[in-house]
């Protein structure tokens, strides 16, 4: 049962994440910016955040710089729309998987194209 509900406060947190990303006007955070996966922890304590951009995994780096200087305001936001007990802490980490993907798909298609 809590592993049921702690993956679709997951899922939720996603969801939420994703429009709260678009509304924040911080000039490092990549317009482009991607949730890549969304890990609560049992407790519902803390929340790990994984971000990939298309511009590559060092404009991740600096969109996470200005997303840690915005948890506050996204954790608010975060326990205002979804109504938690406990709103979780975010830890955003930088993920290079959209760049790794889109140049494996690169690699194939050149391989096709021969």
């Amino acid at each position: 049962m809590a592993n049921f509900k702690n993956a679709r406060h997951g899922e939720d947190i996603h969801r939420e994440l994703t429009d709260i990303f678009r509304s924040l006007k911080d000039p490092r955070i990549d317009p482009m910016l991607s949730i890549v996966k969304v890990e609560l922890s049992r407790d519902g304590g803390s929340c790990k955040v994984y971000v990939s951009s298309l511009s590559g995994k060092e404009r991740a780096e600096e969109s996470v710089k200005g997303l840690k200087s915005a948890a506050g305001f996204i954790r608010r936001e975060i326990g205002q729309r979804l109504k938690l007990r406990h709103t979780p802490e975010f830890h955003f980490i930088a993920d290079d998987s959209i760049e790794h993907g889109a140049r494996i798909s690169k690699l194939i298609s050149d391989l096709s194209l021969e």
